[in-house]
């Protein structure tokens, strides 16, 4: 994976993070640096470990599909990021506020990992150094959440579903990317 592929997606894997991580700076009154800075490390630490975990399985699998694993990656990839354009299309809720908890952060924080998982199964199948890929990862997701974090009071209702939305957009464009470069279209 070329480095300016493992930036995108990179930034891509944290969008959804940045997306959540808006709605819990809006809850907060005043999200303080350190509090930013907690919650982005809680997402990041996740995000980086689930593409690992799905990494594992896909390589565990891969002797079964090794002929088509581009499709599986591409197919992984895309839906995936239709799913993610799907929930940033959505008309968003007012989400009452709520205390934080380190639980509740924990399982958003899981939630918005998953696409991680899948697409470090789609990696398995693909010449890629996963420490690398999901070091990257999480430390995208914890600049992006922190960042979120602190820009949420005020940008919360604008930001976040465009956020989903071009992070979408880039897992596809990877998706397609990984099967022109193993079939030699274009």
């Amino acid at each position: 994976m070329t480095p300016v592929a493992l930036l995108f997606l990179a930034i891509s894997m944290s969008a959804d993070a940045f997306a959540a991580s808006i709605s819990k700076g809006a809850e907060l009154t005043k999200p303080r640096f350190r509090h930013a800075i907690g919650i982005g490390l809680v997402f990041g630490v996740i995000e980086a470990m689930t593409p690992v975990l799905g990494w594992l399985a896909g390589k565990a699998s891969q002797q079964y599909v090794e002929a088509w694993d581009h499709w599986v990656a591409f197919t992984l990839l895309s839906i995936i990021g239709l799913h993610m354009m799907h929930e940033g299309l959505k008309k968003e809720e007012k989400v009452e506020h709520r205390k934080q908890t380190l639980w509740l952060l924990v399982l958003t924080a899981t939630a918005t990992s998953l696409d991680a998982m899948a697409v470090g199964a789609s990696l398995a199948f693909i010449d890629v150094n996963i420490i690398t890929t999901s070091l990257a990862i999480g430390l995208a997701t914890t600049v992006m959440a922190s960042m979120g974090t602190l820009l949420g009071h005020k940008l919360g209702k604008y930001v976040g579903h465009w956020a989903e939305l071009i992070g979408g957009v880039v897992l596809i464009g990877i998706g397609v990317m990984v099967v022109v470069e193993h079939t030699g279209v274009l």
